[in-house]
């Protein structure tokens, strides 16, 4: 077999060889150390939270060792393809604060010297290296229609033998240069397949980086690199890909780890360097006592977007992510209470084999600590960004008067005991629904423990003693002096001592007032939600508890 006629008989169209395009896409010079990773998802529907999960960790990987970040966006399968899919995935990564060194950016725009980045626009490049393997003898076309590929797959299962096209089932392995000829002039369509060296009875064996050193068998199966209409498999068009664009680490779904001797032999055919792997473990889910992984079609926070519609920080979610990464998160963010999530040095050799598993109460519970954190002008900077796309009536209270708002975010915000009443932005209106007569709520949790004439007596008395002027120590004082006026204790440890002498205490005295002003019966520091909604609105609200009463 003359196997340079060959691939000119079937790739005519080819004009460049390798050299040609290792010429245009040299070695990247990296300092000692240095990773480049990327992230190649599929437009095929929303970016995932796994998929989110593996970006962070290709990210982290990246650029803590001081190297580079790639979005290639593999849109081969185009019958899969779903409108503004490129778009989707690009917004759940800048949300998330996800930095892409080089590749896809936008939905035409591309930035990096190793591109295109969009697999759909390097049809030439992967021809070149098909072209090259026909040359050497290690790829044929293969003509078999789809029917007879499904009787292959019958005959084998009915054997039980190992399913695909090798060995006496490649019915096209062995055609003679002629009969390809015939069949190319007669126009019938063929696949490019793979002439595998592998032998069954031998083992390749790799180190992978989460897992450590994995064994596997030989791939033996002649598999299809390029299809009918010259577009690549995700097989040879990664290794193509990963070859040129400098890939030192593919870090991806332990989904592909079954694919890895078909990679590692499409590199030793190639005469390429492969790069080191790393594979990932799916995040799971409870489900009925058992774990499944998290489900596009069953969970909706398998969808990044429900992390911004809900309005989770961006911190918050990565901080959870980091958590399901290394176990040792959690004790980085315990002994540096102040620093960013992208300060901790992430370790594949902590990361775990079987998955991390989904906690709803966790992330809420990051996600409090996260903004309990920040400073009221953030808060207020944040919940109006989320208000705007999500919330239009509660951002346009919000923003109606920015220094109210401001001051209502900074109830409790004291940096040794901050308040943790919200997780998430969608959490502001009910949180702080009181201080917005649009949207607050009708009617009052009254004190089960004190009778409705109590309350009015309360409640009138407090207006004739409220002053908007008072400090906190002449506040509180006034309602002390007011539990005695009406026969409750002054202190909370005299009620303790001698319930049978009083009425109350105090603080039921402030419940009785909180109730009036907010409605409900437990809120933020009392004498702050006064001040700032001012004596007139808190005058009228009293009024409006009297009456309810």
């Amino acid at each position: 077999m003359d196997y340079e006629k060959l691939a000119d008989l079937i790739l005519p169209e080819i004009d460049k060889t390798i050299e040609d395009y290792e010429a245009i896409y040299p070695k990247r010079e990296l300092k000692e150390g240095a990773v480049v990773t990327r992230f190649a998802p599929s437009p095929t529907g929303f970016l995932h939270i796994g998929g989110l999960f593996s970006a962070l960790i290709s990210e982290r990987t990246a650029h803590q060792s001081g190297g580079k970040f790639i979005l290639r966006i593999e849109d081969t399968d185009k019958k899969r393809e779903v409108e503004n899919g490129i778009e989707k995935i690009l917004e759940g990564l800048c949300e998330f604060g996800i930095k892409i060194d080089e590749g896809v950016v936008a939905e035409d725009e591309e930035i990096g010297n190793y591109g295109p980045y969009t697999q759909s626009k390097r049809g030439a490049i992967y021809g070149a290296f098909a072209k090259e393997l026909v040359k050497k003898g290690l790829a044929y076309p293969c003509f078999c229609t789809e029917e007879e590929i499904a009787g292959i797959r019958q005959n084998q299962e009915s054997q039980k033998l190992l399913p695909g096209y090798y060995g006496e089932f490649a019915k096209c392995r062995n055609l003679s240069y002629e009969q390809i000829e015939e069949n190319v002039k007669k126009g019938m369509p063929f696949v490019l397949r793979l002439k595998s060296p592998g032998n069954a009875e031998r083992k390749v064996s790799f180190k992978d980086g989460i897992r450590g050193k994995i064994e596997m068998p030989e791939n033996i199966v002649d598999v299809v690199i390029l299809k009918s209409d010259k577009i690549p498999t995700y097989h040879f068009a990664h290794v193509v890909d990963d070859y040129l664009m400098g890939t030192t680490y593919v870090i991806r779904g332990d989904e592909w780890i079954s694919s890895v001797p078909i990679h590692l032999q499409l590199f030793y055919c190639l005469g390429l360097k492969p790069p080191k792997y790393a594979h990932i473990a799916p995040i799971m889910k409870e489900d009925g006592g058992g774990k499944r992984k998290i489900s596009k079609r069953k969970d909706p926070e398998a969808a990044v977007s429900f992390y911004t519609e809900e309005g989770f920080p961006v911190d918050g979610v990565m901080e959870y992510l980091l958590n399901l990464a290394n176990y040792n998160f959690e004790d980085f963010k315990r002994a540096n209470k102040n620093a960013h999530w992208t300060e901790f040095k992430l370790e594949m050799s902590k990361m775990s084999n079987s998955g991390g598993l989904f906690d709803m109460v966790k992330l809420n519970d990051i996600c409090k600590n996260v903004i309990a954190s920040m400073t009221k002008e953030k808060v207020y900077e944040k919940a109006v960004e989320w208000a705007k796309m999500f919330d239009e009536e509660l951002y346009g209270l919000l923003t109606r008067d920015k220094a109210y708002s401001t001051e209502m975010f900074g109830f409790d915000r004291n940096p040794e005991k901050p308040r943790k009443d919200i997780a998430k932005w969608s959490q502001v209106r009910e949180s702080f629904s009181y201080m917005f007569d649009e949207i607050k709520q009708n009617g009052f949790e009254y004190p089960e423990n004190i009778d409705k004439a109590d309350m009015k007596v309360i409640a009138q008395k407090y207006k004739e003693i409220y002053d908007e002027n008072d400090d906190k120590d002449s506040w509180f004082n006034k309602f002390k002096d007011l539990a005695v006026q009406i026969g409750f204790a002054r202190e909370v440890k005299e009620y303790k001592a001698n319930p049978e002498n009083y009425k109350g205490h105090v603080g039921d005295i402030s419940s009785v007032i909180r109730v009036a002003v907010t409605g409900r019966m437990k809120s933020p520091d009392l004498h702050g939600v006064l001040k700032t909604l001012g004596k007139e609105k808190v005058l009228k609200r009293i009024d409006e508890f009297i009456e309810s009463l």
